[in-house]
């Protein structure tokens, strides 16, 4: 089996008003925020309200993000999850047919 490198990919998306306000009041949720800010060891969390479409490793993408994510990835203050399935069904987006959402840590625990 050969693998296919791919060094250009547009991870560009578009979400319908209607879909990105259903996602977003889903990944606002108190008790959602509530278990992201359990598993990641903190005492909460805020939603920056900044999507991306994951992207294949590449020399231009190797963390699997657009470049403008990076910084997001590096930095301890913040967490990428990916969007549940079940947020992506409700919200009625099937393309594309993953996000990740970006979340930064606030308080952190001792």
């Amino acid at each position: 089996m050969r693998l296919k490198i791919i060094e250009n990919f547009d991870s560009s998306f578009t979400l319908l008003p209607e879909a990105r306000k259903t996602l977003f009041t889903l990944l606002n949720g108190e008790v959602f925020l509530k278990q992201v800010a359990q598993e990641a060891k903190c005492q909460e969390v805020e939603f920056l309200e900044k999507i991306f479409q994951p992207v294949p490793y590449s020399s231009a993408t190797p963390k699997g993000m657009p470049q403008d994510f990076e910084q997001y990835n590096t930095a301890d203050e913040y967490l990428i999850i990916n969007v549940p399935p079940n947020f992506m069904f409700s919200a009625k987006i099937f393309q594309p047919s993953r996000l990740c959402a970006v979340y930064r840590k606030k308080q952190l625990r001792e």
